[in-house]
């Protein structure tokens, strides 16, 4: 019972460190397709809520629920195959080189020519089938660790459902920011404007100056609103991504921002418009975070362009310290690039540098 527990349990760890291995001595990747725990919800009652179960604080609620998803997740069958196979197939030639040495410490401490003999054959056996000896690890492991059909399903379709939800509060709360600046500012300027202007019509005759300084005032609002209706439409779509493309668009926010910023592009054919406006924005987003958060003075801007899609590294010399947590913008920029199956790669160690690479999959348009 015990040993079988056990096994269970360090299953798991052993199968990640499977995959670690394949992924670093042969660069191929192998999904985990483990069952991922949900949030914690609290509800009107009091009570939380984790998908199974009530509990009464948030703590046992996501105690219990890791539970739950940790030993009812049927990637731990696939784990448990593994751990059974990999012994009799990787595992007995992996066993060669370790064996070859064993042999070759007995033969050569022994006397006799026999003996000595064995042990340097199993010497060169040890010296040659090292280098190979790890090889048939990645074969076993990407055929019997790789998430199933049906689990691979499963979390697409739990991914696509989450970024679908993603995307409507995005766009509601995008909807809700257009409505509030165009109720705050212009929309206000232009009443007031048209007050201003219904005023100086009824002074025109009696007082000319009051007239003359009430249009003045209704010019310079007209001018204001202008300007905040044009920040506005920046802000959803720049006129420049649209009419010269993300390189230049890239480029000239660039130029508007407070630090010392070094464009270079390798992007010689045109993108579909929703791919350039999200690498646009998760490119300005970045560069905020670098000026407002890191306390930047340099920043670099690569873009790549090859068949597989479009990579961008921004790299800057600020503090450092950068963290995808839930709800942040690096969290959010995170989802935006999902719907397009895009990464986000950070390394931000304490001190700096930062470094982000954006990879979006995409064909030319």
């Amino acid at each position: 019972m015990w040993t079988s527990i056990g096994t269970l349990v360090l299953a798991r760890p052993v199968c990640r460190m499977a995959r670690s291995l394949v992924a670093r001595w042969t660069g191929t990747v192998i999904p985990a397709g483990y069952w991922e725990a949900g949030p914690v919800t609290r509800m009107s009652t009091g009570y939380w809520w984790n998908g199974f179960t009530y509990a009464s604080s948030k703590r046992q609620a996501r105690q219990e629920q890791e539970w739950r998803v940790r030993w009812k997740d049927p990637a731990n069958w696939r784990d448990l195959r593994f751990t059974g196979i990999v012994p009799f197939t990787a595992g007995l030639v992996a066993l060669v080189p370790p064996a070859g040495v064993a042999a070759a410490v007995l033969g050569l401490g022994r006397e006799g020519l026999a003996a000595r003999l064995a042990g340097a054959f199993g010497l060169v056996v040890a010296v040659a089938a090292a280098p190979y000896a790890w090889r048939p690890l990645e074969p076993v492991a990407v055929r019997f660790l790789r998430p199933s059909p049906a689990m691979a399903l499963a979390d697409r379709v739990d991914e696509l459902t989450a970024q679908r939800a993603d995307m409507t509060v995005a766009q509601a709360a995008e909807l809700r920011r257009i409505e509030r600046d165009l109720h705050d500012g212009a929309q206000a300027r232009l009443v007031a404007l048209g007050l201003s202007l219904v005023t100086a019509e009824k002074l025109i005759e009696a007082d000319p100056e009051q007239a003359k300084a009430l249009l003045r005032d209704a010019r310079g609002g007209a001018t204001a609103s202008l300007a905040e209706l044009r920040e506005l439409v920046q802000g959803i779509s720049p006129p420049v991504l649209t009419e010269r493309g993300l390189v230049d668009a890239v480029r000239l926010l660039a130029l508007d921002l407070p630090l010392d910023v070094e464009v270079s592009a390798d992007v010689r054919q045109p993108l579909d418009a929703p791919i350039e406006s999200a690498v646009y924005f998760g490119v300005a987003e970045l560069l905020t975070n670098a000026v407002r958060h890191a306390g930047a003075s340099r920043a670099r801007v690569s873009l790549v362009r090859d068949e597989a899609g479009i990579a961008v590294e921004v790299e800057d010399d600020g503090r450092g310290g950068a963290d995808p947590r839930s709800g942040g913008g690096l969290a959010g920029l995170r989802r935006r690039l999902a719907v397009f199956d895009g990464t986000l790669e950070i390394a931000s160690p304490p001190g700096g540098p930062t470094r982000v690479r954006m990879a979006v999959p995409c064909e030319s348009s």
